[in-house]
C-alpha cells in the first residue's frame, strides 16, 4: 500500500465477494418488495425470471462469438503439445511458445473470456493452466508463488505413497526449480500408466498484460527460458490495445525469448449487436427499453469502457428500475401469463391502467357508450386489457422482422443513415414516425435506382428473414416477397431495336448498357423540355416493390409509445437511468455536506438557507465555513469560525473547561483531515499554516 500525508489515518473494512453474491435475490427482493404493493411478489418473480434469462443469453453469445479465437487458441496449444513429446525437439528448444490474445480495450468483459478459456483448456488440452492477475503480480517472487502454488493444486491422480512428495510443504520452497520436479514426479507417475510420450503443457495466462510489473515479468520470463527444455510452459498474453505492445514493453533480449503468435477476437462492436438482437429486438423477451434509455446505454458504452457487460448491467438496472416503479409490471411476461395476470388485477391495479397515458387515449378514440364501461366497469376492463395485451403482444412479432427487412434493403444504399446499424433504424422507428423523417425519404429515393440483381437480392435477403417468424400476418407477407422475386427474375430487358432511343437511354442502368455523351445529352434536353418518356415493365414492378414496402413500414414500424398499454413493458425513465449509472460522487458529497438534514433526517439539523447549524456534524460544520474563504484558507481563522459556531449551542461554563478546548482541537483537526480525503484541501508549501482549496463552487 501507498503511505499517505493525511492529518489522520482511518480503518476501512472490505466485504468478499462471495457475501455480496449469496446477498444478490435478497437484496432485489428487499427493493422489489419494500412497499405496500399487492402484486409484489408476482413482480419479483418475473423480474428474478427475466434476470435469470439475460445472464444465460449473455453467457450463450458470449462462448459462441469467442468461439472460433479459442477453438484456435486450442490448436495452438495441441501442436506444440505435440512438439514438446518429442524429446529431440524439446533439447533444441530455445523460445516459449506465447499466445497474443488480442481483447480490446472493452477490459470488463475480458474476466468471463479468460474464465471461458480457462475451463476449455482444462477440459480439452491440460490441466495445468495458470491464471495470474497483474494486481497480485507485484514482484517476480510473487509472481512465481502464484503460479507455483496453483499448478501443485491441480496436478493428475498419483498414488497415495508419492502425493506427500509431490505437495509443496512450505510457501518458501515455492521455485521454477522445485517445479520442475515436481513435474518430474507428476511425469514419472502417468508415464506407467499412459505410456512414454505423456507430456502436458504449463499454460500461464496473464489476464492483464499492459497493468504487469514490467520489471516482474521480465524477470519471470527469463527465469523460465532457462527451464524450457525441462517445463513445457506456453503463454497467453490478454493483451487489450496492441501486438506491438510487446516489443513496445519488453526489451529485445525478453521478447528474443518468446516464439509469439498473435490471435483476434470479435470487436466489441459486434458483441454489443449480437447481445442487442438477442436480448433487445426480441418479441419473446417482454421486457423493453424506450428509444430515450437506449441511448443512454449506447451512449455509457461508445464513451465510456466498450464494455458489453456494462450494457447487461444497465438493463438489469433498468429492468429492477422498472418492475419496482411500475406497479403494472406484473403484467410485462410472457403472452399466456400476462392473460392470467390481467383477469387477476386488483380494483387498485384497474384504476392504475385507467390512469395510464395510452389506455386515455385508446378511450378518447371509442365510442361514448364504449368509453363509459371502459370508466366505470372494472371487468369491462379487465377484457379489454386482455385484448390489448395480445395486440402488444401480435405488434412486437410483427414489427421486429419488418424492422430487419427495412434495415436489410437500407444497408445496401451508399452513404444511408438508416442503414448504419440496426439499433439506430430501431431508435428511430420507436421516437417518430419513420416514413416521416429526411432519412427516410432519401432511403427510398436510393431505392429506386438499383438495378434488378440488386433489388433480388435485397428481397431474398428479406425472404430469408421472414421465414424465421411464425406469425400469419409475416407469413402472407413473406408469400408477397417471394412473388415479387419470382416476376423479377421472369422479366427481362428489352433489346435496343425494340425501342426507341429515349427508352434505351432510361433503362440503360437497369440493363447494364453503356451510352455515349450524345444520347445523355439528348435525354436530359427532353427531360427539360417536358417531353414524357415510356416507363420500363422492370420500372413499373420495382416501384410496386417500393410501395409495397412502405405499406409495410407504415402498417407495422409505428412508434411504441402509440401502442395502448406500452408503459406495462416499456422502461422510459431515463432520466434516473442516467443518475445510476453516472454517477457524480462530487455533487452528492456536495449535497450532504450542504444539507445534512435530507441524509439524516434530524429536525434539529435543519437551517436557513446561508446559515450554518451548530448541531450538524463537524465535517459539515468545516465545509460550509470553508466555502466563505479563497484561494488559501488560514487554520488558525478557519479553527476561530469552526469553535465560534460548535459553542453557540453550549454553555458558557463549559467553553472555559481546558479539556473541552482541547477536543474542539482533535475534532477540527480530524474535520480538516477528512476534507482532504475528499479531495476538498490539501497542504501547500506556500504558507506552513495554511491549506489550499480545490474545488469552487457549492451545491
Amino acid at each position: 500500500m501507498t503511505a499517505t500525508s493525511s492529518v489522520s489515518k482511518g480503518c476501512f473494512v472490505f466485504r468478499s465477494a462471495s457475501k455480496k453474491r449469496r446477498r444478490l435475490h435478497k437484496d432485489v427482493d428487499g427493493l422489489l418488495m419494500c412497499g405496500s404493493e399487492d402484486n409484489g411478489r408476482d413482480r419479483f418473480r418475473i423480474c428474478q425470471k427475466l434476470w435469470e434469462m439475460v445472464q444465460i443469453h449473455t453467457e450463450v453469445i458470449q462462448d459462441q462469438l469467442n468461439k472460433k479465437v479459442l477453438d484456435n487458441l486450442v490448436q495452438f496449444i495441441k501442436k506444440y503439445e505435440l512438439c514438446y513429446s518429442s524429446d529431440v525437439w524439446r533439447q533444441g528448444a530455445s523460445e516459449i511458445p506465447t499466445a497474443a490474445l488480442m481483447l480490446g480495450v472493452n477490459v470488463p468483459d475480458h474476466t468471463m473470456t479468460f474464465r471461458s478459456l480457462c475451463s476449455l483448456l482444462q477440459d480439452s488440452v491440460t490441466p495445468f493452466v495458470v491464471s495470474v492477475p497483474a494486481k497480485e503480480c507485484t514482484a517476480v517472487k510473487i509472481l512465481i508463488q502464484k503460479v507455483v502454488e496453483q499448478l501443485m493444486g491441480r496436478g493428475l491422480s498419483l498414488d497415495k505413497d508419492q502425493e506427500d512428495d509431490t505437495a509443496p510443504h512450505q510457501k518458501t520452497q515455492c521455485s521454477i526449480s522445485d517445479l520442475c520436479q515436481w513435474y518430474k514426479t507428476v511425469k514419472k507417475s502417468n508415464m506407467k500408466n499412459e505410456g512414454s510420450h505423456w507430456s502436458l503443457p504449463i499454460v500461464v495466462i496473464f489476464k492483464d498484460f499492459e497493468a504487469f510489473n514490467l520489471q516482474a515479468l521480465q524477470d519471470f520470463i527469463l527465469i523460465c527460458s532457462q527451464y524450457v527444455q525441462e517445463l513445457p510452459l506456453i503463454f497467453i498474453f490478454g493483451i487489450a490495445t496492441s501486438s506491438s505492445t510487446i516489443q513496445q514493453r519488453l526489451s529485445h533480449s525478453v521478447s528474443s525469448l518468446l516464439c509469439i503468435e498473435v490471435f483476434h477476437s470479435l470487436s466489441c462492436t459486434q458483441h454489443l449487436a449480437a447481445v442487442f438482437d438477442k436480448l433487445i429486438l426480441n418479441s419473446q423477451f417482454p421486457f423493453k427499453l424506450s428509444s430515450k434509455v437506449i441511448q443512454v446505454l449506447v451512449g455509457i458504452f461508445l464513451y465510456h469502457d466498450f464494455s458489453v457487460q456494462s450494457f447487461v448491467k444497465g438493463l438489469k438496472l433498468s429492468m429492477l428500475e422498472h418492475f419496482n416503479s411500475q406497479p403494472l409490471s406484473v403484467l410485462c411476461c410472457q403472452k399466456k401469463e400476462a392473460l392470467l395476470c390481467a383477469k387477476m388485477l386488483s380494483q387498485q391495479n384497474v384504476d392504475r391502467i385507467r390512469h395510464l397515458p395510452s389506455f386515455m387515449r385508446y378511450v378518447e378514440t371509442q365510442e361514448p357508450q364504449e368509453q363509459v364501461l371502459l370508466l366505470t366497469s372494472d371487468e369491462h376492463v379487465k377484457e379489454v386489457c386482455q385484448i390489448l395485451l395480445k395486440n402488444l403482444h401480435k405488434y412486437h412479432k410483427n414489427y421486429y422482422p419488418i424492422l430487419q427487412c427495412l434495415h436489410s434493403l437500407t444497408s445496401l444504399l451508399p452513404k444511408c443513415p438508416l442503414g448504419k446499424h440496426i439499433r439506430e433504424l430501431h431508435v428511430t422507428c420507436n421516437e417518430k414516425k419513420v416514413w416521416e423523417t429526411e432519412e427516410y425519404d432519401l432511403a427510398m429515393q436510393l431505392l429506386k435506382i438499383l438495378a434488378k440483381d440488386e433489388l433480388v437480392a435485397a428481397l431474398r435477403e428479406c425472404a430469408g428473414i421472414l421465414k424465421s417468424a411464425r406469425n400469419k400476418k409475416i407469413q402472407n407477407v413473406l408469400s408477397q416477397v417471394e412473388d415479387f422475386i419470382v416476376r423479377l427474375e421472369e422479366l427481362e430487358c428489352p433489346s435496343t431495336e425494340d425501342l426507341p432511343v429515349d427508352d434505351v437511354i432510361f433503362s440503360g442502368n437497369d440493363c447494364k448498357r453503356r451510352t455515349d455523351l450524345f444520347q445523355l445529352q439528348k435525354s436530359l434536353q427532353e427531360k427539360e423540355s417536358g417531353r414524357s418518356k415510356k416507363i420500363t415493365p422492370f420500372e413499373v414492378l420495382r416501384n410496386e416493390v417500393l410501395q409495397f414496402i412502405d405499406d409495410l413500414v407504415r402498417e407495422y414500424l409505428t412508434p411504441a409509445e402509440l401502442q395502448p398499454l406500452n408503459e406495462v413493458c416499456y422502461y422510459s425513465s431515463s432520466g434516473v437511468l442516467r443518475q445510476r449509472l453516472n454517477a457524480a460522487p462530487r455533487t452528492s458529497i456536495q449535497a450532504a455536506l450542504s444539507h445534512p438534514f435530507y441524509y439524516l433526517q434530524n429536525q434539529a439539523l435543519k437551517a436557513r438557507a446561508g446559515t450554518v447549524s451548530s448541531a450538524a456534524p463537524d465535517l459539515c460544520i468545516i465545509y460550509k465555513l470553508h466555502l466563505e474563504c479563497g484561494r488559501l484558507i488560514n487554520l488558525y481563522d478557519w479553527f476561530e469560525a469552526f469553535e465560534t459556531v460548535s459553542s453557540a449551542a453550549e454553555d458558557n461554563e463549559g467553553n472555559s473547561d481546558g479539556k473541552l478546548d482541547s477536543l474542539k482541537n482533535a475534532r477540527f483537526i480530524q474535520a480538516v483531515s477528512e476534507m482532504e480525503f475528499l479531495g476538498f484541501v490539501k497542504s501547500t508549501k506556500q504558507k506552513t499554516d495554511h491549506v489550499a482549496r480545490l474545488t469552487w463552487g457549492g451545491c
